[in-house]
C-alpha cells in the first residue's frame, strides 16, 4: 500500500482534457499523492462535469464535492489547473464592475494559491486562461502553452518559452510549472511530482 505524501487539487470545470484527467487519477495515486477535483459548486452540494467529446462521445466524468470557496491552498502539496475549455468557465463572473479585478470564485482561489510559498502550480495546454484572467499572476513569469492562447498569455504579461517555430513543451519558473499540450501529458505529472518532492 503507497503511504500518502499529501493532496494535489485539480481545478475542473466542463469540457475539461481527458488525457490529463486519466493521468492525473493514475500516476498521482500511485506515487503517494490524493487527488482532489475543485470547482464552484454554485451552491449545489455537488456538480457532475464532463471531458472533451472525442468523436461525439464523452468519455469522462467527474463528480466534485469540493467548493473552491471553502478551501484554503495550505491544505495542498500542489495545485493544476486542467487544460481544454474547463478554465475559461471557471473565470466566469455573474456579475462585473468596470475597474474591478476579476472577482470569479476561482480566480479568488488562485490568488491565493500564487501567494502560497512553496505551493507547487501547474497548467498545460489551454489552462492559463485562468491565470490570464489577472494579470498580476502572469507577469514576468517565463511559461508554455497552447499555441491557439499565446497572444492571451503574452498580453496578460507573461514572457513564453519559445524552441523554434513551436512553444517549449514544458518550463518550470519558480512555483509554476507549465506544459504546452496533453501531448506531454507523461512528463508534466513526472516532473510535478519530482518538483513537489525537491
Amino acid at each position: 500500500m503507497t503511504t500518502i505524501k499529501g493532496k494535489i487539487g485539480v481545478l475542473i470545470e466542463e469540457h475539461f482534457d481527458g488525457t490529463e484527467y486519466r493521468w492525473f487519477n493514475e500516476y498521482f495515486p500511485a506515487h503517494g499523492y490524493e487527488v482532489e477535483y475543485i470547482s464552484h459548486l454554485w451552491g449545489q452540494p455537488e456538480l457532475k462535469f464532463g471531458s472533451n467529446p472525442e468523436n461525439d462521445q464523452v468519455e469522462y466524468h467527474v463528480t466534485v464535492t469540493t467548493e473552491v470557496n471553502d478551501i484554503d491552498p495550505k491544505g495542498y502539496k500542489g495545485i493544476i489547473a486542467i487544460g481544454a475549455y474547463a478554465m475559461d468557465r471557471l473565470r466566469y463572473q455573474a456579475t462585473v464592475k468596470k475597474g474591478q479585478k476579476n472577482q470569479a470564485p476561482g480566480v479568488v482561489f488562485l490568488r491565493k494559491a500564487v501567494a502560497t510559498k512553496g505551493l507547487k502550480l501547474g497548467t498545460i495546454c489551454h489552462s492559463l486562461w485562468l491565470f490570464c484572467a489577472d494579470p498580476d499572476l502572469l507577469k514576468g513569469k517565463k511559461v508554455t502553452c497552447a499555441h491557439n492562447i499565446i497572444c492571451d498569455v503574452e498580453n496578460a504579461g507573461a514572457d513564453v518559452v519559445y524552441e523554434g517555430d513551436q512553444t517549449a513543451e514544458l518550463v518550470i519558473d519558480g512555483d509554476l510549472i507549465t506544459g504546452k499540450h496533453p501531448g506531454m501529458i507523461e512528463q508534466f505529472v513526472k516532473v510535478f511530482v519530482e518538483q513537489i518532492e525537491a
